[in-house]
């Protein structure tokens, strides 16, 4: 894979946000946008457990997709007080994912605001996310394509970001959001995965108070590197032809999928998997230029 360092700024205005990323949808790292949040000084993972500890939440692993599991079913649950005691002692896979701060622990929006990139953020789904040293989300772009603001706290996260125009390249599972599951885009193999090497996106690792902005329906891979958590914003995707893929996904594509794994079981989740390959392997060979012929 040809991945560059994710350009970083200091800080940035809206107008020079608007027209160096948004408009031509590219990501960049603003390190110390918020600096005068409380959040910067507060956040950590001993406070969380202050403010949250009797909290059940939910936890999610790498295990592979399941046809029992429900969009977003958690593989376990867990006091939150248990959970962070467990990052701090040792390795786990256990990460939160998608926690709706405003509904389980509304005095949190005290600390942060939502700052003016020049586009509007839902303010109703400020959602955090955490993990242990070494777990990692699968590479997937979001339902809603929106554009992500994702606030790093306590620790270091690697991210791996490809535009949608590398999709070709990734394995993409067909009726899904995520690349084929066993990828380890940390240290792919090239020998089992060859598209890879002709995919072109971003790295970068991400630190406590830095805020990494993912374009409209851009593929990420998380890995945390040490125990850390982040929240992340959105604002709603402006490509019409974006927007309209978010309304088929969350209205035609989740639902049709659902059903075909209540009728096909398992091996619709097996047939989706070979078909990333298949495809994906089709159009690499359809991609490559053909030998002369003398």
């Amino acid at each position: 894979m040809r991945l560059q360092e994710i350009p970083r700024v200091s800080t940035i205005s809206k107008e020079e946000f608007l027209k160096d990323y948004f408009g031509p949808q590219k990501p960049v790292i603003i390190e110390r946008a918020i600096d005068n949040w409380p959040a910067f000084s507060k956040w950590n993972l001993d406070y969380m457990r202050q403010v949250a500890g009797d909290k059940i939440v939910p936890l999610y692993d790498d295990r592979p997709v399941n046809h029992h599991d429900n969009f977003n079913e958690p593989h376990a649950r867990m006091k939150m007080s248990d959970y962070i005691d467990l990052l701090q002692t040792e390795p786990t896979k256990y990460r939160i994912f998608l926690w709706n701060i405003l509904k389980e622990v509304p005095e949190l929006q005290n600390d942060f605001d939502y700052p003016d990139f020049g586009l509007r953020l839902m303010k109703k789904l400020p959602m955090l996310f955490f993990g242990g040293t070494d777990s990692f989300t699968f590479m997937h772009y979001d339902i809603d394509l929106a554009n992500i603001f994702h606030f790093h706290f306590e620790g270091t996260k690697e991210c791996i970001l490809f535009p949608p125009s590398e999709t070709k390249f990734l394995y993409k599972v067909p009726h899904s959001l995520i690349t084929h599951e066993s990828i380890d885009f940390s240290n792919p193999d090239f020998e089992k995965w060859p598209a890879l090497r002709g995919a072109t996106g971003y790295k970068t690792r991400l630190r406590h108070g830095e805020v990494l902005y993912m374009p409209e329906g851009y593929w990420h891979y998380m890995k945390y590197l040490t125990p850390g958590f982040s929240i992340s914003l959105r604002a709603i995707a402006q490509n019409p032809k974006n927007l309209s893929s978010a309304f088929y996904n969350l209205l035609i594509m989740r639902n049709y999928d659902g059903l075909m794994r209540k009728l096909k079981g398992q091996r619709w989740i097996e047939q989706k998997n070979e078909k990333a390959i298949t495809r994906t392997n089709k159009d690499l060979f359809a991609f490559r230029p053909r030998p002369a012929r003398g």
